[in-house]
């Protein structure tokens, strides 16, 4: 995981490593969903760098085999230079689809945040807000006493 991404409340250092982020509970499922989230994000920004930069990478070596083309250079490295402007024009077009995925991740990720928010964020309010200490999240589903 990147040291760019921001600080998430609810999160510690890792998503493993205990504290809040630890087990299934609210504030640790909705930190490990923002933080996938701004991942997705860190990802597309990234993505978009890649995508223009091998671009204008592509148009360079187009441009050099043209220009090899003009100066009567050996055609076997003229076409070489050519796969080259290929091969990172198909780069640039793998880069956008990976924009697309990282889209797709921060839609769900963000959207999956929202209805847990709305399902369970009453539930957490009230039990933290009267004083009794309460189950561990998923007891009753393993005791089967849930309703």
């Amino acid at each position: 995981m990147s040291d760019n991404l921001p600080a998430i409340p609810g999160m510690d250092n890792g998503v493993a490593g205990g504290g809040a982020s630890a087990g299934n509970g609210f504030l640790a499922l909705a930190g490990r969903t923002a933080k996938l989230a701004a991942s997705a994000l860190f990802l597309k920004e990234g993505m978009h760098l890649l995508r223009s930069h091998m671009q204008a990478n592509a148009g360079a070596a187009m441009r050099l085999s043209e220009m090899c083309g003009q100066a009567e250079v050996e055609p076997r490295f003229t076409s070489m230079i050519e796969d080259v402007s290929t091969s990172l024009t198909g780069v640039a077009e793998a880069s956008g689809e990976m924009v697309n995925a990282a889209d797709t991740v921060d839609t769900d990720a963000r959207g999956f945040n929202g209805a847990h928010d709305r399902e369970y964020r009453p539930g957490y309010e009230a039990s933290n807000g009267s004083g009794v200490r309460q189950a561990k999240p998923g007891f009753y589903r393993r005791t089967g006493r849930r309703s």
